[in-house]
């Protein structure tokens, strides 16, 4: 029995209900055995729950993702701020150390410049006596 005309044909002669049920019984014993998977088989409510709970599921990470996002913006920031506070903190500590190296190149460069200077006058003048 392999359409469907051969099943009617089978369930109107049969002579009584005992033997109309047995025909309908194989009838799904064959549909089983040629579906073996149609249990499994979703429908349009299937999948259109699970498309629903997908897109609810979606919209949470999508929501999670935005506060992580956000949290982490802060924290970038927070440390964007704290970088710079303390560049700028070394950047002064930097200059002022600079100005004192500066300020003691200067008096050595004096300590030397003056007697180089008075050795030049004394040199000028003991050339002059010469001449």
């Amino acid at each position: 029995m392999s359409s469907v005309v051969e099943l009617y044909e089978a369930l109107s002669t049969a002579p009584d209900d005992r033997t109309r049920a047995r025909v309908i019984a194989e009838a799904f014993e064959r549909l089983e055995d040629r579906y073996p998977h149609l249990p499994e088989l979703a429908t349009q409510g299937h999948v259109r729950e699970s498309e629903l709970r997908l897109q609810k599921e979606i919209e949470q990470v999508q929501a999670n993702l935005k506060l992580e996002i956000e949290q982490l913006r802060s924290e970038v920031k927070r440390e964007i701020e704290q970088l710079r506070s303390e560049l700028k903190r070394d950047i002064e500590q930097l200059r002022s150390e600079l100005k004192l190296d500066i300020a003691q190149v200067k008096i050595d460069l004096l300590k030397w410049l003056v007697p180089l200077m008075f050795a030049q006058v004394a040199a000028i003048a003991a050339l002059v006596k010469l001449l």
